[in-house]
């Protein structure tokens, strides 16, 4: 009886795992789809379509027209600048006569750099030689009663030599300490009006040349002229003059938003950026650059000096002060063109966007509207197992 009753529970066992194996080979070609509700909701439907038009408008307005989302782009473009300035001045300056200055004389470092300064005004401290003198009553610690207060062997802070032990007259109404240093001290008197006024009238040619590597592209900014005349008699206007890469030093100085004659007295520093934006989808005569320039600071200056040997073989400097303006040029850019790349994120971001508004819309319609139940109820089937047997006789 046992033996009957097991043969016949395997064998009912063999035959359910049977079934099962059966009815799981047949849902491996099953096809399974979600279930619509058509709901009649004005106000969902109309939430609906509009975050998708404004998803649509996102696609083609920003990404497509705004940020060119179709492009490859190339936003770190090897770059190089030669700056050549050009101009002549004469000061006139009390113990120094008249000097001529050209452009080995104002603009330092030599030129070529897209770094560089612009002489405009100066102090100059003629036929200096090391010794003993009175220290500049200009400074605070160079200013003595008695020698007590010029310790030997100290410097003078922020002064221009080393303290001798001595408080000495520089005049009639100051006493200094007597310091050993390039006597006699530094002239402090600035001109007036900047010595090098004539610079507003300078010139600066800047040649600018980018290669965005990616493409295999580059573009300098000198038109492309057979008139050998041309780089010499023109000068760059944003509306007349688009192409043509010599400024006027003026110009660009009223374009940082400050005057020449303020800003060569004490000097300052202007930044000058060249932006190329290219769409090389379009032709390579499109691709222009763009020029601004700002004012990143002023009183600017630095000290240098020029030494020599008297026929007594004696050693004398003239020390320079010199006042200018400062330019900083930099060049930045990017270039696009069409790539199946992005064109494919873009619009796979976009249709991701459109599952979301899906989403938005079904919790606004499942538990925000005033019939969300009714709406669950429609949505959702409750899925109940069938009874067995033995529930059934119950």
């Amino acid at each position: 009886m046992g033996a009957a009753m097991g043969a016949a529970m395997r064998e009912a066992l063999g035959a359910a795992m049977g079934t099962a194996v059966g009815a799981a080979c047949r849902g491996l070609l099953d096809y399974k789809t979600a279930k619509f509700a058509l709901t009649r909701n004005r106000r969902v439907g109309l939430l609906h379509r509009l975050l998708q038009l404004g998803v649509l408008g996102y696609l083609l307005g920003w990404v497509f027209l705004v940020k060119k989302g179709y492009q490859e782009t190339d936003s770190a473009p090897r770059v190089s600048v030669i700056t050549k300035l050009k101009g002549i001045s004469v000061t006139e300056v009390k113990d120094a006569g008249n000097r001529l200055w050209d452009v080995a004389d104002y603009v330092k470092p030599p030129q070529g750099e897209n770094t560089f300064f612009l002489v405009t005004n100066l102090i100059i401290t003629t036929k200096q030689a090391q010794g003993t003198c009175p220290e500049s009553p200009s400074v605070l610690d160079g200013i003595c009663r008695e020698d007590a207060d010029c310790p030997v062997g100290n410097p003078v802070v922020r002064g221009n030599g080393i303290k001798t032990g001595k408080c000495v007259m520089f005049n009639t109404t100051h006493s200094t300490c007597e310091i050993y240093s390039w006597c006699p001290v530094e002239n402090d008197t600035l001109p007036r009006k900047p010595l090098l006024a004539e610079a507003e009238n300078f010139t600066l040619f800047i040649k600018n040349n980018v290669n965005f590597t990616k493409f295999n592209f580059s573009k300098d900014n000198t038109l492309q002229t057979n008139d050998p005349t041309y780089f010499k008699s023109c000068t760059y206007d944003p509306f007349f003059s688009p192409f043509c890469p010599v400024f006027r030093i003026r110009d660009m100085v009223e374009a940082a938003g400050e005057t020449f004659g303020n800003l060569a007295l004490l000097g300052g520093s202007i930044g000058v950026y060249i932006k190329w934006d290219c769409d090389l989808d379009h032709p390579a005569a499109l691709c222009q650059p763009q020029y601004s320039f700002s004012l990143q600071d002023r009183n600017y200056n630095f000290r240098t000096a020029s030494y020599y040997w008297d026929p007594q073989k004696r050693h004398y400097r003239s020390l320079l002060k010199l006042y200018g303006i400062r330019f900083d040029i930099s060049v930045h850019g990017q270039a696009g063109k069409f790539s199946i790349i992005p064109v494919a994120v873009s619009l796979g971001a976009s249709i991701a966007l459109l599952g979301a508004v899906t989403v938005v819309c079904d919790l606004v319609l499942l538990y925000l509207d005033s019939k969300a139940d009714f709406y669950r109820k429609e949505k959702f089937e409750e899925a109940k197992p069938p009874k067995d047997k033995a529930e059934a006789s119950v």
